[in-house]
C-alpha cells in the first residue's frame, strides 16, 4: 500500500494487528530509538522476532518512513497508561526518532517531525496535549523521547503543551502524585512522575521534588487536564 504522508517511504513491518475495541487515535506517542543508526532501527521494528514497530520512523538526515498503516495497532507502547487509556497502542500513532538517547536531535529531523506531527493533528481533531512521551505513559520503565528533546520547540509550534510561568508551591508529594494524575500520568510512585516530568518539562532540574516542580505540575493539570471519562481503555 502507498505510505499515507506523501513525504514517507512505504516500509512495511508485520508487526502490527488490528485496533482493539474500535480504537480510534486519541495520542501520539514519541520515541528515541536508541540505536546506532536508523538503517538498524528500521531492520528491528521490521524483524518479526522483535515484535516491535511503530507507524513511523524519522532518520537524522529527515528521512522519514512508514511501517504500520495508521488504521492498524503497532507495537510501539507497551505496558502503560495515559487518562483512562491503558492500551495506548490501539488508541495512538508511534513515532521512532533516530536518536541514541543523550545526544540533540538533528534539525532535519525535528522539522520532519513538526511537519507529521501537524498532519496528524489535523487529520484526527487532536488537541496539543495528546502529543505525549513515552515516559509519559510508562514513567516507571521508560526515559524516551530524553531531556535531549526539545518539548518547548514542539509547544511553540502549537503541537505540544508547555507550562506558563507557574508560580512555585510548597513542595507537597500527595498533592504533587494528585496533580500529575489529573494532567493524565498514571498512578505511579512520586520518585517515577517527578523524574518523567523532569525529563519532559524540566530537563536540568534534579534533586528532591521542588516548589518549582510543584508549580509546573499543577499549572499544566489546571490548564490540561485530561478527560476520564471519555476514552474507552
Amino acid at each position: 500500500m502507498p505510505a499515507e504522508s506523501d513525504e514517507a517511504l512505504w516500509h512495511p513491518s508485520p508487526n502490527f494487528g488490528d485496533r482493539r475495541q474500535n480504537g480510534s487515535v486519541r495520542l501520539v506517542v514519541l520515541h528515541y530509538t536508541a540505536m546506532e543508526s536508523a538503517a538498524a532501527a528500521l531492520e528491528r521494528l521490521c524483524d518479526p522476532s522483535f515484535e516491535v514497530s511503530a507507524h513511523y520512523l524519522i532518520g537524522n538526515d529527515g528521512q522519514l518512513w512508514q511501517l504500520v498503516p495508521e488504521a492498524k495497532r503497532a507495537w510501539h507502547a507497551g505496558a502503560g497508561q495515559w487518562g483512562e487509556i491503558t492500551d495506548v497502542n490501539s488508541y495512538s500513532i508511534g513515532i521512532e526518532l533516530d536518536n541514541l538517547g543523550h545526544a540533540p536531535f538533528a534539525e532535519p529531523l525535528m522539522q520532519r517531525l513538526i511537519e507529521i506531527l501537524r498532519v496528524l493533528l489535523a487529520r484526527y481533531a487532536l488537541p496539543p496535549e495528546a502529543v505525549i512521551g513515552h515516559s509519559d505513559m510508562a514513567p516507571v520503565r521508560k526515559r524516551d523521547p530524553g531531556r535531549a528533546f526539545p518539548w518547548a520547540r514542539l509547544a511553540e509550534q502549537g503541537l505540544s503543551v508547555w507550562p506558563e510561568t507557574p508560580q512555585p508551591l510548597a513542595p507537597d508529594e500527595t498533592r504533587f502524585a494528585e496533580a500529575a494524575f489529573d494532567f493524565g500520568y498514571p498512578v505511579a510512585p512520586v520518585d517515577h512522575l517527578l523524574e518523567a516530568i523532569r525529563q519532559r518539562f524540566r530537563p536540568k532540574a534534579s534533586g528532591p521534588l521542588s516548589s518549582d516542580d510543584m508549580g509546573v505540575m499543577v499549572d499544566l493539570a489546571r490548564r490540561f487536564p485530561v478527560d476520564r471519562g471519555s476514552q474507552n481503555a
